[in-house]
């Protein structure tokens, strides 16, 4: 059956690439078609080559009577299989050098025109005709003689004894029907042929059956489930889907256009026919993707909330995520001073949060924070106590690096923190940095100079004063007089 849905679909593409008839005839395994379009002999040919079949032979009284039938009133000139072979024609043979399309050289057709141009072969005429033949998976005629028939050759007649592979069957107020090897199929069929016969598209649902559906604000018609048809309240509309949506079972799904594929309510571009994806987190469930609930298989070592897609761990009270490990849970207090958390059976086995001390009272133990820029703390330059851990940060002009170094070559005025979360208590380290070290050798050295300076400067003033030069009095009559009342004086 797929082999034969595939050569139906063959047919129907290459019937799509040409021109359309205007009219046409079956009867046996043959159906024959006529197209009124201006062209030469060659593109004739290759015209009814794309329906798989070739400008029309006509070798019998039967054959003649088709063509009288097809042309009817029509007048011009219309191409048919015959031609003229390379070379010279041998004029004693039955059609006197010409030859069918198919090389036979017989034929009971009469009512050939008197003579045409060499060169006609090149001409433009009115139109040709085509014939296709098809095998033994032929549909008999439906008896009713209100049946239309559409042919995959691109023309529909309403009387016909047997039909071809693809052909469509419509009766008023009835379903439609395909021809399927040699047996008529109700509607919806294959979408690959005529779109399953649905009147705007077709899908396939979850058990791969063909279904039809309908533009936004339509939906499909209970009784035929083929046709469109206003909806009154659109179950669709709530679904929001991407492009589309059909009817399954009880329930309404969301489907793509061909050449979309179908993620989680989404449709993507891809290349031929779509089918259903689910993303991560969603599971294919009858038609639909459907959430995996992830809770029921116990990730989370506290609690576990399900959601679209995924699913969210938390944590008991005194407990927090742990950063490492987001479906785990570490001891937390968030404050200066909590209880500790104690085995029930030994209440002097308790345990403090990261960056908490015990301490055991009357009462009960209690977890304390460490202030650890008191105690132990690596940041270079400032520092600046958390619950449960410390901040490092620089000062202007500095860029903190490694979460507690700061170097030369920050942007002035912007100070950079870091939060350093102590997992146990540590020793202050023994040493200093190696920018620590160079400025408390420059302050040493800065203060020796200014001692040494300041000596030397008392020193220097001392020697000026005790001095004969410093003693001696400025000549003038005040100084005299004084240092003559000195001198008789001491006389």
């Amino acid at each position: 059956m797929r082999g034969v849905l595939l050569i139906l679909l063959w047919v129907l593409s290459a019937a799509a690439q040409g021109e359309l008839p205007t009219g046409g005839y079956c009867i046996g395994n043959m159906c024959f078609a006529l197209f009124e379009t201006i062209i030469d002999f060659e593109g004739a040919q290759n015209v009814c080559g794309q329906h798989m079949g070739n400008l029309m032979t006509v070798r019998s009284s039967v054959d003649h009577d088709t063509l009288s039938l097809l042309l009817g009133n029509t007048t011009g000139l219309h191409w048919i299989g015959l031609h003229l072979p390379k070379g010279c024609p041998d004029l004693s043979k039955e059609l006197r050098g010409y030859e069918w399309v198919t090389t036979e050289t017989r034929s009971d057709f009469y009512n050939w025109a008197e003579a045409s141009p060499e060169n006609l072969c090149q001409s433009q005429i009115d139109g040709f005709l085509c014939e296709y033949m098809f095998l033994d998976e032929r549909c008999q005629g439906i008896q009713n003689t209100n049946v239309l028939y559409t042919t995959p050759y691109g023309f529909s007649v309403e009387d016909a004894v047997a039909l071809p592979p693809g052909s469509v069957a419509e009766q008023p107020d009835e379903n439609k029907q395909v021809c399927v090897s040699g047996q008529w199929i109700g509607a919806p069929w294959s979408c690959e042929i005529q779109h399953g016969g649905c009147e705007h598209r077709c899908t396939d649902d979850p058990e791969n059956h063909p279904v039809c559906y309908c533009q936004p604000g339509f939906t499909v018609n209970s009784t035929n489930m083929l046709t469109c048809e206003p909806a009154i309240d659109d179950p669709c509309m709530k679904l929001n889907c991407a492009h589309a949506c059909y009817k399954y079972s009880d329930s309404f799904l969301c489907t793509c256009h061909e050449g979309f594929v179908l993620e989680n309510e989404k449709c993507i571009n891809t290349e031929g026919w779509f089918k259903c994806v689910c993303k991560d987190g969603y599971q294919l469930n009858g038609g639909m993707c459907v959430d995996i609930n992830e809770c029921e298989s116990a990730p989370c070592e506290h609690m576990c909330t399900n959601n679209a897609g995924g699913y969210d761990c938390s944590c008991y009270d005194g407990y927090k995520a742990d950063p490492m490990s987001p479906d785990k849970c570490k001891l937390h207090c968030g404050k200066e001073e909590c209880v500790a958390v104690c085995d029930p059976n030994n209440r002097y086995q308790c345990y403090c949060p990261d960056g908490y001390i015990l301490e055991e009272r009357v009462a009960h133990s209690v977890c304390i924070d460490i202030d650890e820029c008191e105690s132990d703390a690596h940041c270079d330059q400032d520092c600046e106590n958390s619950f449960g851990g410390y901040e490092c940060f620089c000062n202007p002009g500095f860029t903190l690096v490694d979460k507690t170094t700061c170097e030369i070559g920050g942007t002035i005025g912007v100070t950079e923190k870091v939060i350093v979360v102590t997992v146990a208590p540590t020793h202050r380290p023994s040493g200093v940095s190696a920018g620590g070290f160079v400025g408390i050798i420059i302050c040493t050295v800065f203060l020796i100079l200014l001692a040494v300076f300041f000596i030397h400067h008392i020193l220097c003033g001392k020697g000026k004063t005790d001095s004969p030069e410093a003693l001696k009095a400025p000549e003038s009559p005040e100084a005299h007089s004084l240092h003559l009342v000195t001198t008789d004086t001491t006389t």
